[in-house]
């Protein structure tokens, strides 16, 4: 569905992104994450022909982004992070006119309004200003402005940012029923949404393709396994100094709380550091409260491939 083959963008002196291919096949849910500034709205651009690349190709459903433009962008639906609505109209009068633009006539455009306005539960404000709608609400205008001619392939670009927590859930939902029928590339900075919704991960970082896989696999080419977490009374004992001598601990950070201490503990991909820990904790006679493992998470491999120095 998407194909990008050496694609560069170089803004006077800045190099966006530096020579990225990669490929997104029909069905998939795509997550595209990496740091501010990384690259990742840039090639959302590019691809959704809101700009020229210096140099390379991408094609949307075999159609060059570039060459031809307006046959790609209909197999396209496009949400940008900031997404850009008429306040002054009302929602169902600007469905219709952003349709009318897409091409969407006759029975169908009556049809694909209804449709989208169900979908992405707009019927309760369909009459209303998008000028007097919460942030919620013109997420979803937006969303459903980006479905309503009927796309093969969705890219969205921060679709919850500046949500409230019971907003970031309902626009979850939706996604994950999209995924169902549409090819979905999601850029978000909520990491644990895209470890449940997307069956395979792209990092970008620095203007370069960093990592291509499953999360799953990018866990088990993690070289830190989450952790391990103590609470603790050390008396007089340098509880860090101690812990660090344990075979499989990379780093030890420490929380206070009166008498008792919190150890974090970053640990190698492989083995359970906890019976070392018990025994250590048994032979220097600290009180334990809790003792337990985190598992890795999305959030550990992002930090590890954007930040190698952590």
């Amino acid at each position: 569905m998407i194909k990008v083959e050496n694609l560069t963008k170089r803004y006077a002196g800045v190099t966006a992104i530096d020579n990225i291919s990669f490929e997104v096949g029909k069905g998939e849910i795509v997550g595209f994450l990496g740091p501010n500034g990384a690259g990742k709205s840039t090639t959302m651009r590019i691809l959704s022909s809101f700009m020229p690349a210096t140099a390379g190709r991408a094609s949307i459903a075999g159609f060059d982004v570039f060459e031809n433009s307006l046959e790609a962008r209909a197999h396209l639906g496009y949400m940008p992070e900031n997404v850009p609505l008429y306040t002054e109209m009302r929602v169902t009068e600007y469905l219709i006119y952003r349709a009318k633009l897409k091409g969407v006539t006759g029975r169908r455009l009556k049809e694909r309004i209804g449709d989208v306005k169900e979908l992405c539960s707009l019927r309760d404000v369909e009459n209303r200003i998008i000028g007097t709608l919460s942030k919620g609400y013109r997420q979803r205008v937006g969303l459903a402005e980006a479905l309503v001619h009927e796309p093969d392939l969705l890219i969205l670009d921060e679709p919850t940012i500046g949500l409230d927590p019971n907003q970031i859930r309902q626009v979850r939902e939706l996604i994950k029923n999209l995924g169902k029928h549409h090819t979905i590339l999601l850029s978000t900075h909520i990491l644990p949404e895209v470890e449940m919704t997307c069956s395979r991960v792209i990092i970008i970082n620095k203007g370069r393709i960093e990592a291509s896989d499953t999360p799953q696999n990018l866990l088990d080419q993690l070289r830190t396994a989450g952790g391990v977490r103590l609470e603790a009374k050390t008396g007089s004992d340098n509880g860090v100094a101690e812990l660090q001598k344990i075979a499989g601990v990379k780093d030890v950070t420490v929380e206070r709380e009166g008498d008792w201490e919190t150890f974090l503990l970053k640990t190698e991909s492989k083995g359970d550091v906890r019976e070392e820990v018990w025994r250590l904790a048994v032979d220097r006679k600290w009180a334990v409260r809790e003792l337990s493992r985190r598992k890795a998470t999305l959030e550990d491999v992002f930090v590890e491939i954007t930040h190698a120095d952590v």
